[in-house]
């Protein structure tokens, strides 16, 4: 009897033990065929879509695409090439790849041990052309002309970086990245409308525009997570979508915006008006 429970015993750990491991794919997801420059991409682990995001195991990727050394560090996984330095680590929701910030709003996942990245995000780094058939559902991969991204050091202009970072900061510390991110989008909404300054520091300290102004906390050094929001929003990250307008209502009641504005969104403790 004592045979039959330590049998039963050892089953049911090996069970548990089995279904923690991680699947080869994310449930709810669904397989694709990635064609690479006209040929079917042969992967040990398969890409797949999930919530219309197409991902790719990018080890395997790098590796087909040629020349990539792939190592993983204990806390990420680090891609190296001659002109590439790329670092993902898993939930994190953006890659930095020679100092460039991209973002990843699903976050980087990890998936049957290995590391999966949108196709459109892994197209920033090695340029191509994605094009989609939902018929055969096939992602067709193109290489086009261009290099490895410029590094981030010659790419984000250091004062309008040191601005953006401070006035998300001072406006939305403490907020998840989403939001900080969607702060960023109004400012730089604002540059692109033809009814605001069209420079970051006329944006920034138009007269009676910005509460962190007003009280000094924009002259703060920023925190760091919202440099990395700065440098996402820098990189064509957006939230918010169009909107020109935000506001807390546990600070403000926002009447002005409320009722000459209409709503777009709500992230985190602000509302967010085009």
């Amino acid at each position: 009897m004592r045979a039959y429970r330590f049998l039963y015993g050892s089953l049911l750990c090996l069970l548990l033990f089995l279904a923690a491991l991680p699947r080869a794919r994310a449930a709810g997801a669904e397989g694709m065929t990635l064609l690479l420059d006209g040929a079917r991409a042969e992967f040990s682990s398969p890409c797949f879509i999930e919530d219309g995001v197409s991902y790719a195991p990018l080890g395997d990727f790098a590796r087909a695409m040629g020349g990539c050394e792939v190592v993983w560090t204990g806390r990420d996984a680090l891609v190296t090439a001659d002109g590439l330095t790329l670092r993902a680590a898993p939930d994190t929701p953006w890659i930095e790849a020679n100092g460039r910030f991209f973002y990843v709003p699903g976050g980087v996942r990890l998936t049957g041990g290995r590391i999966f990245l949108p196709l459109s995000v892994l197209a920033r780094v090695w340029p191509m052309e994605l094009r989609w058939d939902g018929g055969t559902r096939t992602v067709s991969a193109a290489r086009v002309s261009g290099g490895f991204p410029e590094s981030g050091e010659t790419f984000y202009p250091a004062e309008k970086l040191d601005l953006l970072a401070r006035i998300i900061s001072a406006e939305s510390q403490g907020e998840p990245l989403a939001g900080q991110i969607a702060v960023g989008t109004v400012v730089l909404n604002r540059v692109a409308s033809p009814d605001f300054p069209d420079t970051m520091e006329g944006v920034v300290f138009q007269s009676g525009q910005f509460e962190p102004v007003d009280n000094g906390t924009v002259y703060l050094p920023p925190y760091s997570l919202s440099v990395v929001a700065a440098k996402l929003c820098l990189d064509g990250a957006r939230a918010a979508g169009e909107s020109l307008f935000f506001f807390a209502p546990a600070l403000s009641p926002g009447t002005w915006i409320v009722n000459n504005r209409t709503f777009c969104t709500a992230i985190g403790c602000h509302r967010f008006y085009l």
